[in-house]
């Protein structure tokens, strides 16, 4: 008798769709998923990722959380904006963006810089997004999240003094 857990792909017999998070179907003896909104998802092995085959997009999973892996830096700005308009809909206010190192050199022509002139220590200079101070993640060595999470806000509670996040793509 054959195992049934070799009949589906590496992610079980079920998953939630990245794009609308309904339960999607495995299709048997394949490596992929079936959304009926958004078309066929296959299962990288050797990977562990996901691809949408339409988009060509890839997607790993932390903590039963898929994240989409990006390759430009309009896609993670989108995905930050995104983020920012949600905690502010919450209620709350970011304080600062820690991005995965894995980006920093895919986002470093798009962070504003600039030069904390009272801070009294010429080499500091503050990056920023969307008017907020960036930081890069540690290394995926101290914090194996950061291989798939492609971000962190930190919040706290209270609207934005300035709503900042407006400015999307400048």
């Amino acid at each position: 008798m054959m195992n049934p857990a070799l009949q589906y792909p590496m992610f079980g017999p079920e998953i939630q769709c990245p794009h609308c998070r309904q339960t999607i179907p495995a299709l048997t003896l394949t490596d992929t998923y079936l959304c009926s909104r958004h078309g066929a998802f296959e299962a990288n092995p050797k990977n562990g990722e996901l691809i949408h085959l339409q988009s060509g997009r890839h997607w790993r999973r932390w903590n039963n959380e898929w994240y989409r892996q990006h390759t430009h830096p309009d896609g993670i700005r989108f995905e930050i904006h995104e983020a920012l308009d949600k905690l502010y809909t919450q209620g709350y206010r970011a304080t600062r963006v820690i991005i995965a190192r894995r980006y920093q050199e895919l986002m470093s022509g798009y962070l504003e810089r600039s030069t904390p002139w009272r801070s009294g220590q010429p080499e500091a200079t503050a990056t920023r997004l969307y008017g907020l101070p960036v930081e890069f993640s540690p290394d995926t060595s101290e914090d194996a999240c950061w291989e798939v999470i492609n971000f962190d806000l930190e919040k706290e509670p209270g609207v934005p003094v300035r709503y900042p996040y407006f400015r999307l793509f400048e």
